[in-house]
C-alpha cells in the first residue's frame, strides 16, 4: 500500500440508527459535536444514522414502506379518476 494516503486520525465513534435506536461502537474518522455516554462509562462522539443494517428491509427481510410526506395520498389523489 502507498504511504501517507490513508487517515491517520482514526477514534472510537458511536453510530446510532434514529430509526429504532440500536446503536454501535465503532473506529471512524468522521467529525461530530455530540457525544454519547456508551455502556463502558466513557463518553463517545455520536453519528446519528436514517438507517442500519438493523432497520434496511435488505437485512431485515420485512417489506417496509417508508413514506415520508404522505407520496402514495399524494399520487392518489393527482391520479384519481374525477
Amino acid at each position: 500500500m502507498k504511504q501517507g494516503i490513508h487517515p491517520q486520525n482514526y477514534r472510537f465513534v458511536v453510530f446510532k440508527d434514529m430509526s429504532n435506536g440500536f446503536a454501535f461502537l465503532s473506529k471512524s474518522t468522521t467529525a461530530s459535536k455530540e457525544t454519547i455516554q456508551w455502556e463502558d462509562g466513557n463518553e463517545y462522539p455520536l453519528v446519528k444514522l436514517e438507517i442500519s443494517n438493523t432497520s434496511h428491509p435488505f437485512f431485515t427481510g420485512k417489506n417496509v414502506m417508508l413514506d415520508t410526506a404522505g407520496r402514495i395520498d399524494k399520487f392518489k389523489k393527482k391520479y384519481a379518476k374525477k
